[in-house]
């Protein structure tokens, strides 16, 4: 908590002190709203968003969080006329600039959901487009679960994954459950249900906008945001195209705190204060750094004499491998695994293209448990005391859908000793899998039916893009693809409104290829593509791509004329 209160300034401010003890008995019932509302307007005048946050953090030894969760309103009203607006300016591209673009885009669905209401005739097509919009929220809170939060745990803050991510699910669940109704032909059902959807839509994002963005302002580092960036684009946006990456305020300065370790709350003291944020200051695991963290390996592997040279092979138990080839072997396993050790820290994953659930470096040395919903934690709680008490070494889910079968595996990691080392979770698609029959004995090769997509002649050089060199000419884009002295005829008449995916049928092969073109389209190959299914623009994905739409459009074209 020390970390919270130092990175906003809030030490030796006895208002807070004041403002959580009237907080305290309001909760309680010792202080009816108007007295206690009268007495934060006497001692502490106006409260800003973080020193808001601030308070509520504090309660939690007071509270549950499912009590603060069903009192938050009843919070806000008390802070009504107290809590003041923040008037921060973000940078262009910052992470908190595009969740509020994101919000000013979810608004404008709002106000059109408002004017569908108000007609006079209930028409099937305009909600439909509301509600295939208004399905790519989901983006925007996997985002917050796996971006933002984490972070803002590392600082003392862990009251957004408790109770935010409620919210969060309430506003998913509102959608989801509306869509079925809509699909569904239940008519009557649907449209009594909107006015409630808007509510709790719009509540979220102003708790967003009045609390949690303002608050993350102050208490993040400029740093943290720059490796936000990174990751935000790995999951990707709603409503708007992909932003450029953030690169960093030129004088952004570090905040004078400790350094911020793996358990939320803990803080170990710096000696140089300059460094902090610097991410080679950071402890091992916590960086989402890729060459800061094979730096620190570097270095520990010469401190102890180990030859860590490329060449070296280190002894797997069964066969010896070097450290590049285990790093492929994760990246293209056709499985999605992530590693918890036996503190309930979340220590590994393999980032391959095909990821089925979102996945950010930000999780990496968090606690597992604040990275689920609530009404998840009995479940997985479960699993992981079962485990250590060794009651049981196994566990499958599966999520069985028309168009997707999702395989979920949770193994229980013990030495030669039968000591508990930790949970292995592995995620399959296993659609394609579920979808054959009869035998097959002889090698045919599929190309975009195959399994695993996109395997078949990548070049392996460009599928990572922070594997690549740094000039253009060989970060896997067009400049590959196409040769300056060739320009294609356009015979397909496309344009930056054009839909990505219908080319996908018109264009046997495109979808595989699209990695080719550039290492960001590998999340075309991920279930979580289905969300932009009905939107993506090639305008929108020249944007993701880093590149021009001319240059994108001769692309394609190019793969066209040639197969």
């Amino acid at each position: 908590m020390d970390t919270m209160k130092q990175a906003l300034g809030l030490t030796g401010n006895d208002r807070m002190e004041v403002m959580i003890d009237i907080k305290d008995r309001f909760l309680g019932g010792t202080l009816d709203l108007e007295t206690a509302r009268t007495l934060l307007k006497e001692k502490i005048g106006t409260c800003t968003p973080d020193e808001f946050a601030y308070g509520e953090q504090q309660l939690k030894g007071s509270y549950t969080d499912e009590e603060i969760t069903h009192r938050m309103d009843d919070l806000l009203e008390l802070f009504d006329g107290i809590l003041i607006r923040a008037n921060n300016e973000y940078p262009e591209h910052h992470p908190l600039t595009v969740y509020l673009n994101e919000i000013n885009a979810m608004e404008q669905q709002l106000t059109e959901m408002e004017t569908l209401l108000q007609a006079p005739h209930f028409i099937l097509n305009p909600w439909l487009g509301v509600y295939d919009a208004l399905t790519t929220w989901r983006i925007h809170l996997a985002r917050k679960q796996n971006q933002l939060y984490p972070v803002l745990e590392r600082y003392g803050f862990d009251r957004p994954t408790k109770i935010m991510w409620t919210f969060d699910d309430a506003v998913r669940d509102a959608i989801s459950e509306s869509k079925q109704l809509l699909e569904s032909g239940q008519e009557s059902e649907f449209l009594a249900k909107q006015a409630d959807v808007i509510d709790i839509i719009r509540d979220l994002n102003n708790k967003e906008k009045e609390v949690l963005i303002p608050t993350a302002w102050k208490l993040l580092q400029d740093s943290d945001f720059i490796t936000m960036s990174q990751g935000d684009h790995e999951i990707g946006f709603a409503f708007i195209a992909p932003p450029p990456f953030y690169k960093g305020r030129p004088d952004a300065e570090p905040k004078n705190l400790g350094e911020v370790s793996a358990n939320a709350g803990h803080v170990t003291p710096q000696h140089n204060h300059a460094d902090v944020g610097n991410h080679e200051n950071t402890p091992l695991g916590i960086t989402g750094n890729s060459t800061a963290l094979l730096q620190e390996l570097a270095q520990l592997v010469g401190k102890y004499g180990i030859n860590g040279s490329p060449e070296q092979t280190h002894d797997l138990a069964v066969g010896a491998l070097t450290i590049e080839q285990i790093k492929l072997i994760f990246k293209f396993l056709p499985v999605d695994i992530t590693f918890v050790d036996e503190n309930d820290l979340v220590r590994f994953y393999n980032d391959t293209k095909h990821r089925i659930f979102p996945r950010s470096s930000n999780i990496i040395g968090r606690v597992v448990q604040n990275c689920h919903p609530k009404k998840s934690l009995p479940l997985v709680q479960e699993i992981i005391d079962s485990f250590k008490a060794g009651r049981q070494d196994y566990a499958e889910m599966w999520i069985n859908k028309p168009d997707l079968f999702i395989h979920i595996e949770y193994i229980a990691v013990r030495n030669e000793e039968g000591q508990f080392k930790g949970i292995l979770e592995m995620v399959q698609d296993c659609t394609h899998i579920r979808s054959l029959s009869g035998s097959r004995k002889e090698l045919i090769w599929e190309g975009s039916n195959s399994a695993y997509h996109a395997v078949d002649h990548i070049d392996y050089k460009h599928v990572r893009k922070e594997d690549a060199p740094s000039s253009t000419a060989e970060q896997g884009t067009v400049q590959d693809s196409t040769p300056q002295s060739t320009i294609y005829e356009n015979d397909l008449g496309l344009t930056g409104d054009t839909k990505l995916f219908p080319l996908f049928d018109t264009i046997p092969g495109l979808k595989d290829h699209m990695i080719h073109i550039h290492p960001n389209y590998k999340m075309l190959n991920s279930p979580l593509a289905k969300l932009m299914k009905h939107k993506a623009t090639l305008s929108m994905v020249a944007e993701r791509g880093e590149m021009s739409l001319e240059a994108l459009i001769q692309a394609i074209l190019a793969f066209k004329h040639k197969n």
